[in-house]
């Protein structure tokens, strides 16, 4: 479903915070909007798992760091981050990344068509603090090291073919990766407090190994035209990739990155905001900006991981902030979806959707205990939008 002016000028009641309203388009001085509880309604009391939901959902564990994996002999890795689901025959496999350094990489969880956990196993390893990453058409896993001078690397999901290191794909602070089949070219957020927004464009579409990556050029403000200009040195040494190129824009701490429709969304942690361009018609603006919000009390705080639902619905993740899941709607709502209790010192991450819309996964990297041993990884079934 395409979007556009989305969220543009946003204004919310501040009694709307707790549950989400109506945003408006246009000015930013326009009449509250009225509050209500989104699309999937209120949510209701905490359930087993400590997760507030919205009614005819529930919620399981799937995996815990450093513990089995269902009935498995595989452990769970520390500080689940960035995932993805891939199908798999009449079942499918959940990917999640490992935000340790060192000793990173990437794990799966491979389901039954009725949900059931039949393995696990291990797709990366000997990496650094893998952090987001992407999907990619052809049903393999980027997975981004989030520091300086970090790589990607192409992960089979399916536990068959090695890990590869993608190094035309730039070296930097690597968050997110979207692919866009259109364009051919996959998009790359940076996390730095003044991070890029890239796209690498493969030498053949499909294969990884070389290619060209570009930096996004635009004007400093919050919406405006844009273009691509070629990064001479994709090694980043010892000039950083994102002060290469005069007039590429910067962004305050990158992180999720989700392509759709001819649009890609991705958030900044360091302003809160979701971003979107416009990829036909070649510009940029906010979809969210909590500082808009009028009164305060953004439903939507700590944006980090997002990921979309068939039905045009983004997700968006919060690191810290309340412990929530927001849904963000082709209507301009933006509503709680799920909350997370007894975790403040946690983030969640890794928001995926299995192949038929019907679970959500997601982890909480640090779980009650606040350290990256005590991560969950959760599913959540229920009546999503389609």
């Amino acid at each position: 479903m395409e979007r556009r002016n989305f969220l543009r000028g946003a204004v919310i009641g501040t009694s709307a915070a707790a549950f989400g309203g109506t945003l408006m388009r246009g000015a930013a001085f326009a009449a509250p909007a009225q509050p209500g509880p989104g699309p999937y309604g209120a949510l209701g009391a905490a359930d087993a798992n400590g997760i507030q939901l919205p009614n005819g959902f529930s919620s399981r564990v799937v995996a815990r760091s450093g513990q089995k994996v269902g009935s498995t002999s595989y452990t769970w890795h520390s500080a689940p981050d960035g995932g993805a689901c891939f199908a798999d025959g009449s079942g499918w496999i959940y990917v999640s990344n490992s935000e340790i350094n060192p000793s990173g990489g990437a794990s799966a969880v491979r389901f039954s068509s009725t949900g059931a956990i039949t393995g696990a196993y291990r797709i990366l390893s000997g990496t650094r603090q893998n952090c987001a990453g992407g999907r990619t058409p052809w049903n393999t896993w980027l997975s981004c090291e989030e520091v300086s001078l970090g790589y990607v690397y192409e992960t089979d999901p399916y536990g068959v073919n090695a890990a590869v290191r993608r190094s035309a794909m730039g070296r930097f602070k690597h968050e997110a990766a979207a692919a866009d089949p259109v364009r051919q070219v996959i998009y790359l957020t940076e996390d730095e407090t003044n991070g890029c927004l890239y796209r690498f464009i493969p030498t053949t579409w499909g294969n990884l190994a070389s290619g060209t990556l570009q930096v996004l050029v635009a004007g400093s403000g919050t919406s405006g035209s844009f273009s691509w200009q070629n990064v001479p040195d994709p090694d980043g040494s010892p000039t950083a990739t994102r002060s290469q190129v005069s007039g590429a824009k910067h962004f305050n701490g990158g992180e999720g990155c989700h392509y759709a429709n001819d649009t890609v969304w991705f958030t900044t942690k360091g302003d809160n905001r979701v971003w979107q361009l416009n990829i036909a018609a070649g510009t940029y603006e906010l979809a969210y900006d909590d500082s808009l919000v009028v009164g305060g009390g953004a439903p939507l705080t700590g944006v980090d991981n997002v990921t979309g639902s068939s039905s045009g619905d983004l997700f968006v993740a919060e690191d810290g902030g309340n412990m929530e899941i927001c849904v963000i709607t082709p209507d301009d709502v933006v509503a709680v979806f799920l909350r997370i209790t007894g975790q403040s010192s946690s983030e969640i991450t890794g928001p995926a959707f299995s192949p038929d819309g019907r679970r959500l996964y997601f982890s909480s990297q640090r779980g009650t205990s606040g350290s990256s041993s005590g991560g969950i990884t959760y599913e959540v079934t229920g009546p999503f939008r389609a």
